[in-house]
């Protein structure tokens, strides 16, 4: 119900220091004050705070300090009051148990953002910029998310939205006035306009691999024979002994996922089964979830041991491995015992035998050697995904399917305008491509999709 007052716990559950619980709705004021010991709070200004006891009759359930906020001026635009309580699981239980018994009902999970978008506070692209805030994990997803939020998307679709609206309404003047075959809208300036947009659609869409490298880190593949140094790569990278390290080949058996903060971006690397053909039929199956995880990676470190005298097993392995679109790094591993060896003769062996781009790195775990390298070049090959043409990047799967449907009705409107098409058909293909992009926003959507972004908010969210 739309005219329900609402309350949930807005801080995380367990214990801590302090807990809040925020209320909104037309009878937020009324309703705390039936459990409050304090000040009147349908008297007191907005955007005061004031010391009292909640209480369930004459129990004293906490001592508290209870904010106050006037509609409009709110999150939700409704009134609020937010009430901050020891922060105690059992306290939280009970204070939420008699708002509810005063007329409150349990908040769903998102419905506060909901009520911030269904009032017009905040437009969808922000109500889903939220949730990207509050599970950032590094530093880059944060100022994204932060962006986002700030209507970073929303001002780029609007302007795009307003030129395609602009003409649109002189296209549909000329239906008003069709019996006298004039033309209101010069083609010629559409034309313009919609490679404009063209572009900057392209722009926005290249930046979601960017913009999901920041949003949920790059997995990383860490992948070569038995024995040829991952999981001691992986602990160097970590700086912990996270995976077991053996001289026995075949130790790891399952995959192994940790994430790795460089530079700011978050890389969730990925130790695997050393790849062989193997009878146990344990490790087959942990060489077959390698495989499967390479697949789902954006970066695969490939791993050959420098003593290897016939690297033919490792071209074999990794042609069988690569695919478009793949970040490949060869390391050669335990370069500390083979120092006699010419490096740039095993490099162009590998370029012949496998055809495919890849960057190599001599590393040497026992002396640290070039584990910094390796780390650049992780952190470079996210940077090198970043659009040069958009301060704008994309982070959310619905709005890259947004935006690709907006560039396909743009191209459709293109195609009109060449082919001179009826007046009516060009106004139907703007309509199309103008409601594409406000789906972004919000402006055009249904009850299925609201339900589906809000459903994975928190519930004090």
């Amino acid at each position: 119900m739309k005219n329900d007052t609402i309350c949930a716990l807005a801080t995380a559950n367990g214990m801590g220091a302090i807990g809040i619980i925020r209320i909104s709705g037309d009878e937020a004021f009324s309703i705390v004050n039936r459990v409050f010991k304090g000040d009147d709070l349908e008297k007191v200004s907005s955007h005061t705070i004031h010391y009292g006891f909640i209480k369930d009759v004459d129990e004293v359930i906490d001592e508290v300090m209870v904010s106050v906020f006037h509609a409009p001026k709110t999150f939700t635009t409704e009134d609020s009051v937010e009430i901050s309580f020891h922060g105690s699981p059992h306290i939280a239980k009970r204070i939420l148990e008699v708002l509810i018994k005063n007329g409150a009902r349990m908040a769903k999970a998102g419905e506060f953002s909901l009520r911030a978008f269904m009032h017009g506070r905040i437009d969808l692209s922000q109500a889903e910029s939220i949730a990207d805030l509050i599970a950032s994990e590094n530093e880059a997803s944060r100022k994204v998310a932060l962006n986002q939020l700030k209507g970073g998307i929303s001002q780029e679709i609007s302007l795009l939205r307003s030129d395609l609206l602009n003409f649109t309404s002189l296209i549909e003047l000329e239906l008003d006035f069709s019996e006298e075959d004039v033309e209101f809208a010069d083609r010629t300036a559409l034309l313009h306009l919609l490679n404009k947009i063209e572009l900057k659609l392209k722009s926005l869409i290249d930046s979601f691999q960017y913009g999901n490298a920041l949003k949920n880190g790059t997995a990383v593949a860490i992948m070569g024979k038995p024995n040829a140094g991952k999981s001691t790569l992986l602990n160097a990278l970590l700086k912990e002994e996270r995976a077991i390290v053996s001289n026995i080949a075949g130790t790891t058996r399952d995959t192994i996922e940790e994430v790795l903060h460089i530079k700011g971006h978050a890389f969730r690397l990925i130790d695997t089964a050393g790849l062989r053909d193997t009878v146990d039929e344990i490790e087959a199956i942990g060489v077959q979830k390698a495989r499967e995880k390479v697949a789902q990676a954006e970066v695969l470190v490939y791993l050959a041991d420098i003593g290897t005298q016939d690297f033919s097993e490792d071209f074999n392995m990794l042609k069988s491995l690569l695919r478009e679109g793949l970040k490949l790094i060869i390391c050669l591993t335990k370069t500390d015992k083979e120092q006699h060896l010419v490096f740039d003769s095993i490099e162009e062996s590998f370029r012949k035998a496998i055809q495919y781009s890849f960057d190599l790195i001599k590393i040497s775990v026992l002396e640290n050697s070039n584990i910094q390298v390796l780390k650049d070049e992780l952190s470079s090959y996210v940077e090198q995904l970043k659009s040069e043409t958009s301060n704008v990047v994309i982070t959310n799967q619905r709005h890259f399917e947004a935006l690709q449907k907006s560039l396909e009705a743009v191209v459709r409107v293109k195609e009109a305008v060449d082919a001179a098409i009826t007046t009516e058909l060009l106004a139907y293909e703007l309509r199309n491509a103008i409601e594409a992009l406000g789906e972004i926003s919000g402006e055009f959507t249904n009850d299925e999709i609201l339900g589906n972004i809000f459903s994975k908010f928190c519930i004090g969210k």
